[in-house]
């Protein structure tokens, strides 16, 4: 592919683009790649102590924060967090944003997440897939004559079963440190609500560099598990020698309601 790409990320909350996709979001505007977070909700409900506009005012800081450090566009939707529904609004808005953009990949929430507001996402993604190309939904905004391929953030549950040939795995280990520093600029999150639900919140550093320097120990175990839960995948896509070095993958598969991802598709779209 000889043209700049054009990748569109939505997650449900300010944060969960930067935890899914922000490594490789961060290597594709490395090279030159457009890439657009969208948050589905505003995230006013995501505290424990603070809410409403206040908190959605401070989350789009954060979000807009780590954007910058990615070189990524970020927005945010009005919806609440906690209330985002597969509504017929919703899906015109999904479908709009898909057609304004023009992406070439757009990766997402699956439909069977454990939040709710994940669910949402995905299935609002999922029945845009093919109403983005029916000139007479949103007849005011251009139809895409093709759709783009659609691939969901890959799941560690146990009750997941994906064929190998529908996930894509990127080592992503040259991106890890500006995606820890994207996930910095989320304070409410990463060192307020989400060790408050942990239970870890006395775990927490004071100081913003001991803070930084803490993060990563917070989702470390989840890494390693999800480099081991793809070992087979690394090792087909980079080799023996080069696999067993990646430390940190995002994964993702592979959406049959999208156009399909062939081998020369994988090369073109996931150009690591």
């Amino acid at each position: 592919m000889d043209r700049s790409l054009r990748i569109l990320v939505f997650g449900a909350h300010p944060d969960d683009c930067d935890a899914a996709a922000g490594g490789v979001a961060v290597m594709y505007a490395r090279r030159g790649h457009t890439v657009r977070f969208v948050s589905l909700t505003n995230g006013d409900a995501g505290h424990h102590a603070m809410g409403g506009v206040q908190l959605a005012r401070r989350r789009q800081a954060e979000a807009e924060a780590a954007g910058r450090i990615a070189g990524v566009e970020y927005l945010l939707m009005g919806n609440h967090d906690g209330e985002l529904t597969a509504s017929l609004e919703n899906r015109r808005l999904v479908i709009s944003m898909m057609r304004e953009f023009r992406p070439d990949l757009v990766l997402a929430h699956r439909h069977d997440e454990y939040h709710p507001d994940h669910r949402a996402v995905g299935v609002l993604v999922q029945d845009a897939s093919y109403l983005v190309g029916v000139p007479n939904i949103l007849p005011l905004a251009p139809h895409l004559r093709r759709p783009p391929v659609i691939a969901h953030f890959a799941s560690q549950y146990k009750n997941r079963v994906v064929s190998p040939e529908d996930l894509v795995v990127v080592g992503i280990d040259e991106a890890i440190e500006a995606k820890a520093d994207m996930m910095h600029c989320h304070v409410s999150q990463f060192y307020e609500w989400i060790p408050f639900n942990m239970g870890v919140s006395e775990q927490v550093p004071e100081g913003d560099a001991a803070r930084r320097q803490w993060l990563p120990s917070l989702f470390g175990r989840f890494a390693d598990a999800s480099v081991q839960q793809y070992r087979s995948q690394l090792v087909a896509a980079y080799g023996p020698e080069r696999a067993a070095q990646i430390r940190h993958v995002e994964a993702f598969e592979v959406s049959e309601y999208g156009a399909p991802l062939t081998a020369e598709g994988r090369k073109s779209l996931f150009p690591f």
